[in-house]
């Protein structure tokens, strides 16, 4: 089967057409600049992973030479030597354990609690509805790191979130999400109001409607929130730090892979090979998460952003 540019060619009054040389200059820079940029990016990642698979002596005389960026296959029987270490003595995987606990729990109630918020702004007519829209856009452009000192007061002083309760800390500032909210809101505000007039007539409540129509239509924008919201908590390093207890090493220690891995860095003797090998451990996940759901993401963002 021929492609439409053979049977243009095949026409007999077929003229090509030449790229001017402007065209031609523009591609060349276009490129350049991409495979630049490429390199940069990828060049630190693979010399993560060589230097989690070599010895303190191999990533020294690897050191300043193209070898830096490419595994140690000289001695393969021990490739994978800093990550036993790494899981075996300093217990990697089960800060990854809590990071996975608290990931999950914060992704379901965050998709449930921020949906419905979502939806009450998009399909609800209320007083002050406007007033609360530019609420949220204005708490999205609020840094963070301004709300830190008094969500810690309200987490230890007042709610009282110690020792074990600690994880709870954790946990409840993860849940709520304005940008998550303005997300679904943009999403939901493109769902057509016959689907919900229809079940609204068999008799559905409004939960129902949610939960039954709403969510299920909406896999873009709930697997784009689910991702974001799983890094935002797999790389969270200061919140956790700051409410969780350091467990001895007679009980199971609470902190999430982030902040582990900085306790990690600071242990004495610790090779580069083990802190390469720790880094690999907590970016696969992201790669792998963000691998899957990539077409997702896409989607939800290009359609959340029709209503922007």
């Amino acid at each position: 089967m021929t492609s439409i540019k053979e049977q243009l060619r095949n026409e007999p009054n077929y003229i090509p057409v030449k790229k001017s040389k402007k065209k031609i200059i523009g591609s060349i820079i276009y490129y350049i600049v991409g495979i630049t940029l490429s390199l940069l990016f990828i060049f630190p990642l693979l010399y993560m992973v060589s230097a989690s698979t070599k010895t303190p002596e191999a990533d020294a005389f690897s050191a300043g030479t193209i070898m830096m960026f490419l595994p140690d296959f000289s001695n393969i029987t021990h490739i994978f030597d800093n990550y036993a270490v790494i899981f075996g003595e300093y217990g990697v995987w089960k800060y990854a354990l809590n990071s996975f606990a608290y990931a999950a729990i914060v992704i379901v109630f965050n998709i449930i609690v921020n949906g419905l918020a979502g939806y009450v702004l998009a399909k609800f007519d209320f007083p002050g509805k406007g007033f609360f829209n530019f609420i949220i856009l204005f708490l999205i452009v609020v840094p963070v790191e301004t709300s830190i000192i008094p969500l810690y007061s309200i987490a230890k002083q007042i709610l009282g979130l110690k020792g074990n309760l600690s994880v709870l800390a954790v946990v409840l500032p993860s849940i709520i999400s304005v940008f998550n909210i303005f997300l679904f809101t943009q999403f939901f505000s493109s769902i057509p109001k016959e689907y919900e007039e229809a079940m609204h007539i068999d008799g559905a409540s409004r939960l129902r409607v949610f939960f039954d129509l709403i969510l299920p239509t909406s896999k873009p924008i709930v697997a784009t929130t689910a991702v974001f919201t799983f890094i935002g908590v797999w790389n969270d390093y200061i919140w956790p730090s700051m409410v969780l207890p350091n467990a001895g090493d007679d009980s199971w220690p609470l902190l999430p892979i982030q902040a582990a891995l900085n306790s990690i860095r600071s242990i004495e003797n610790i090779t580069n090979g083990e802190i390469m090998a720790s880094l690999v451990v907590t970016s696969i996940p992201i790669f792998v998460l963000y691998a899957a759901a990539q077409k997702y993401i896409v989607k939800g963002f290009g359609t959340a952003g029709l209503k922007m």
